[in-house]
């Protein structure tokens, strides 16, 4: 809410992004962004420590995960392979008899694009639906293709410099498999929409998607679609927001592929002199997320290995 009315003061109301306080040129008048102020400020402290007193614990959205992953993507694909749904719009009493029918092949194999790239690449809802088709190139790679994702903006690069995102096929997981995520969609679009504008359209009934090239998909209809593609596998969407996607890809390259913190850091733009700790570490461990070791298996020497490495073959759990 804070960020918000800063946000509001600064841009709209044109005071910037300064300290709130008085002028000394003009005593009595005041200058800089009033939710800015030292007094908002040690308000917001205080706040902090009283909820945390209270034992309130600070909630974030529950990460993604490889399983879950796995289960949209055979979910969604299902959709893709067996195309004998009608073409005509569903009506309502089709929709309550039948949960699934929230959407159709086309928005499901979006969906599935949106949320591999955000995992993969770290991004947030907003970074990873400006993505325009200009930003995106296909290029040739030991017989398949790579994807170069360059970003003309982040949060944490509002200047540029934005170093691109290259991603490449995963042919032992094709849940996770960027590549084969954007085959399909590019397939799509080459029939239906061109390649201009936004890569990630509004949708248009039930598994249409808008032929205005400017028309991006909003944040609010991701989280609808993604809470409802939850819901098609039997998850509680509760604990998940646009967020897990960036958090639980910070998950699956340090616990899944072994990444060390500084190249988590350094492909996902977090800092330069990964001089705040924190940043990264609020990604890693929450409370909201599912444990990943039951307590008795720590030192367990009966404990189950893990999936085998398609490089070295290893299942042990330090590998």
């Amino acid at each position: 809410m804070r960020a918000a009315i800063s946000h509001k003061f600064a841009r709209e109301y044109g005071m910037g992004t300064q300290q709130w306080g008085e002028n000394i040129f003009h005593p009595g008048t005041f200058t800089g962004n009033p939710s800015l102020s030292v007094t908002v400020s040690h308000y917001m402290i205080s706040l902090r420590r009283r909820k945390a007193r209270a034992g309130q614990p600070v909630t974030s959205a529950k990460s993604m995960d490889e399983d879950t992953m796995r289960k949209l993507w055979e979910f969604n694909m299902f959709y893709t392979d067996n195309r004998t749904e009608a073409v005509q719009p569903i009506s309502r009493k089709e929709k309550a008899e039948t949960p699934t029918l929230w959407a159709g092949v086309n928005v499901r194999i979006m969906l599935q694009v949106l949320y591999i790239t955000a995992m993969l690449c770290l991004l947030r809802s907003d970074e990873v639906l400006r993505i325009r088709w200009s930003h995106v190139v296909f290029e040739p790679f030991n017989g398949s293709f790579r994807i170069k994702i360059t970003l003309p903006f982040r949060k944490t690069h509002q200047t540029g410099g934005i170093a691109p995102f290259y991603l490449y096929p995963n042919y032992t997981k094709p849940w996770m498999c960027p590549a084969r995520a954007w085959s399909h969609w590019w397939t799509y679009m080459q029939v239906n929409g061109g390649f201009a504008g936004f890569v990630f359209r509004r949708r248009v009934g039930y598994d249409r998607l808008s032929e205005h090239s400017e028309d991006a998909l909003s944040p609010e209809a991701v989280m609808e679609s993604f809470r409802l593609n939850l819901l098609d596998i039997l998850i509680n969407p509760k604990p998940y927001g646009t967020h897990s996607f960036r958090r639980g890809g910070a998950q699956y390259l340090a616990n899944t592929l072994r990444w060390p913190l500084t190249s988590i850091c350094a492909w996902g733009g977090w800092t330069e002199r990964y001089d705040n700790p924190g940043t990264i570490f609020k990604y890693l461990v929450s409370w909201t997320d599912t444990p990943t070791v039951a307590r008795e298996d720590f030192f367990n020497p009966m404990r189950r290995g893990v999936d085998p490495c398609h490089m070295c073959g290893r299942m042990c759990h330090c590998a």
